[in-house]
């Protein structure tokens, strides 16, 4: 098994890691600068402001349900850096009308470029971990899978704060610029063609028969169905929070754009450490047997989240800022809080990814994730959309904490199931 420093100077993983580092930069980036802006400058509402906030991730999620069989079906089908190439050069246009409708405050646009930034992510996803198992040794593939995920929460965590603090017509810039350097790494990736005795490239452009197809022939291999439901559990709960901690921060904490800023950094900072800490005690073997006990823990650490916001003590007077609400004691019990949601978290999900890469024929990873992805984010929308509806229903935003502790409960039964089956 090769180090994560050897990992690095292979011409076979570093430009793909860079391209999809940027990636998630520049995703987080925007998507930071568009929610923070609208939170704080246009909307002035609670309810608004959390309608908006889970609109924004159903959207944001809704081209993955519905584009994911084929995109599953292009990756595995044709040269997987070709499309990684045409998807980087469709960001470029993409950021520029994002760009626009941050420099006009217009809604519309933002929630467009949003939509189409998921349908780009459709399309690169089930690359980014379909391409290991084709450019990495299998005994590789848990570091190579482990290092992605963390490099993808370092980039969310340098996205997120760039999106937070810029001013809007900065990041309007900013996010142009990512994209031109992303195409420029994803010219660099090396060549994955399809393997050598496949049958020829047959897309089915049915997005909903194709997509049932994929679900089916993928889901009914038990380990697979299982690893699926676990990730796309976690990834609802992600999402929850992710749409929670702009109007959390505001309306329940009392707190600035830098508040909501350092919430999902040490979300972020978490899950890359988490993701780096299983990789390690796994030692390269995939395994499922740490993942009920992690997901667990994060539900403790939820109600703990729980617990503390609901009991902070609002000072009257001027937002705080992220100084501000680091001299509180209170407030290292949150941040604690989060840190240990994310990092358990982590611990969580990558083995499970690494599970859907080396479990299946090498033709068929691509078309793996792909499935993986259209449930992913038919659960991430149910989440987002649930959280919206109880908190158009008044339910107060620290109290929908209790659906995410709930899920976790559910995670983890099946990360057990998946346990027992397969170690």
């Amino acid at each position: 098994m090769k180090s994560i420093t050897s990992l690095l100077r292979s011409r076979f993983f570093l430009p793909l890691f860079i391209t999809q580092f940027l990636n998630a930069f520049n995703d987080n980036f925007y998507r930071m600068a568009m929610v923070i802006m609208v939170t704080y400058t246009i909307y002035s509402d609670p309810t608004q402001e959390a309608q908006f906030n889970a609109l924004a991730g159903g959207l944001l999620m809704l081209p993955f349900f519905l584009f994911s069989a084929i995109a599953g079906q292009l990756a595995d089908g044709i040269d997987k850096t070709k499309i990684i190439k045409m998807v980087k050069s469709a960001e470029i246009f993409i950021m520029l009308l994002g760009a626009l409708g941050i420099h006009l405050h217009n809604i519309p646009i933002l929630l467009a470029a949003m939509f189409l930034m998921g349908l780009h992510s459709t399309f690169f996803g089930p690359i980014k971990y379909g391409i290991l198992p084709q450019h990495l040794k299998e005994d590789d593939v848990l570091a190579g899978t482990g290092f992605v995920e963390a490099g993808t929460y370092i980039a969310i965590l340098g996205g997120t704060i760039l999106g937070g603090i810029l001013q809007p017509d900065d990041a309007a810039i900013g996010i142009i610029i990512v994209a031109i350097v992303g195409r420029i790494s994803a010219q660099f990736v090396p060549p994955a063609p399809p393997e050598t005795g496949q049958a020829p490239l047959k897309i089915d452009w049915n997005i909903f028969r194709a997509s049932w197809r994929l679900i089916r022939d993928t889901m009914h291999v038990r380990r697979l169905f299982l690893a699926i439901m676990s990730i796309s559990l976690f990834w609802a709960i992600a999402a929850i929070l992710g749409a929670q901690f702009p109007p959390m921060v505001k309306n329940g904490l009392h707190g600035d754009n830098t508040v909501a800023t350092l919430f999902t950094a040490i979300f972020s900072i978490g899950i890359a450490i988490g993701s780096i800490i299983i990789s390690k005690l796994l030692n390269g073997k995939v395994s499922a047997k740490y993942a009920p006990i992690s997901v667990i823990v994060m539900g403790l650490f939820v109600l703990d989240l729980w617990w503390s916001i609901g009991n902070w003590q609002i000072i009257s007077g001027d937002a705080l800022n992220w100084r501000e609400f680091l001299s509180l004691a209170q407030g290292d019990r949150i941040l604690i809080a989060l840190l240990g949601i994310s990092v358990t978290g982590g611990m969580f999900v990558v083995p499970l990814y690494a599970f859907l890469t080396t479990t299946v024929e090498r033709s068929k990873t691509a078309s793996t994730i792909a499935a993986n992805n259209i449930v992913n984010s038919g659960s991430m929308v149910l989440g987002v959309v649930t959280y919206g509806q109880m908190a158009g229903l008044g339910v107060p935003i620290t109290d929908t904490l209790f659906l995410v502790a709930a899920m976790c409960i559910i995670s983890a039964w099946l990360a057990w199931k998946l346990h027992k089956a397969c170690d």
